[in-house]
């Protein structure tokens, strides 16, 4: 996973201020591509994100929000006088990453990051903001630096696919663009702190990928062989629903299971909800038909249920299975679940916390 830090951010500031600086003159109260702010918003917003990850990783933000405050530049400032904020926050930003001790970690609504990942986010926002920016205004073949896009990529879009150009995936990743076969993404996110293991990555699928999944779209990812499976895409609605009735808590949702080899998403897995007053949560998984035989699942399970167990609320993992599904039964037994019951239909698993 790469490392970034507070050159990295000194390099973004230094090419998204120059791009910036050679458009000063035109009218940024048009909107930005693709984006519903102007400009000038747009810009307005790129140092608000500077300033808002600086104060996270300075404030301890630990406690499921922002740090409570924004940027408003005064009154007049004209977009060369914006370029100068943007460079002034920039260099905040760089100076709260390169003291940030080690174990420090902030909150982002995606995932908990430290130095390196709030680096990683400012990267991605100076760049992808700045060919918003300079698009909207007539330089549409504006590039950012391919290593910079890389070392963001490798940090915090593990779903990726590799072997294209950076930037242009970079683009794709951030639903700008379309990448060699792969439509442009109707939602996308990043993930500041995926669940890892040997062979997977497994990235949570919030409400607006949930959404996205739920109506037929791709969730941001990269499937193999034709996915998703029905199933991810009915948890996806069951995500929406939980949203909708106030019920949904981060981290406890599904998750998508990518292979890291190919950056290939190979099936979903997850929970039904958060765990409840008795300390307990149902888990399920699916995978698509071309990836199984290879142990994926019971890796990704045994990945989701480590981070599961990492929380003192959950006390017991449930799952359930039809008796003829002689694989998922395989797979719950090779992650140390024991059966405590069936019916007619189903065969019930328990896994305890150890």
């Amino acid at each position: 996973m790469a490392i970034m830090g507070a050159h990295d951010i000194d390099e973004a500031v230094r090419v998204t201020a120059s791009a910036l600086r050679a458009v000063a003159d035109r009218d940024w109260s048009v909107a930005a591509a693709g984006l519903e702010w102007s400009c000038y918003d747009t810009a307005v917003h790129l140092a608000d994100d500077f300033a808002g990850y600086a104060a996270q990783l300075t404030g301890g933000a630990t406690d499921g929000g922002y740090v409570p405050f924004g940027i408003v530049p005064q009154e007049g400032t004209t977009p060369e006088g914006l370029v100068r904020v943007v460079e002034a926050l920039g260099g905040l930003l760089s100076a709260a990453v390169y003291r940030a001790p080690s174990d420090v970690r902030a909150w982002h609504p995606y995932g908990a990051a430290g130095g390196d990942g709030f680096a990683a986010m400012g990267v991605v926002e100076a760049l992808v903001h700045t060919r918003d920016i300079v698009g909207a205004l007539g330089v549409d073949d504006w590039q950012a630096p391919g290593r910079l896009c890389a070392r963001a990529l490798e940090r915090l879009f593990p779903q990726a696919p590799h072997g294209n150009d950076p930037w242009r995936t970079l683009l794709w990743a951030t639903g700008r663009g379309e990448l060699d076969g792969l439509p442009r993404l109707g939602a996308w996110r990043w993930y500041a702190e995926p669940i890892r293991s040997e062979r997977l990555v497994l990235c949570e699928v919030s409400p607006a990928v949930a959404a996205d999944l739920h109506g037929g779209g791709s969730g941001g990812f990269a499937w193999a062989g034709g996915g998703p499976e029905e199933g991810t895409r009915f948890a996806g609605g069951m995500v929406v629903k939980a949203r909708e009735a106030g019920t949904y808590r981060p981290g406890w949702a599904p998750y998508a299971i990518v292979r890291t080899s190919d950056r290939r998403a190979v099936g979903g897995i997850g929970f039904h909800g958060a765990p409840g007053p008795d300390g307990g949560a149902e888990i399920g998984y699916d995978l698509l038909k071309s990836a199984r035989g290879h142990g994926y699942a019971t890796e990704a399970l045994r990945a989701l249920a480590a981070w599961a167990f990492a929380h003192p609320e959950l006390k017991l993992l449930r799952a359930t299975v039809d008796h003829d599904n002689a694989p998922s039964h395989a797979v719950l037994t090779r992650a140390g679940f024991q059966q405590t019951g069936s019916t007619d239909e189903h065969v019930h698993y328990a896994l305890p916390r150890a």
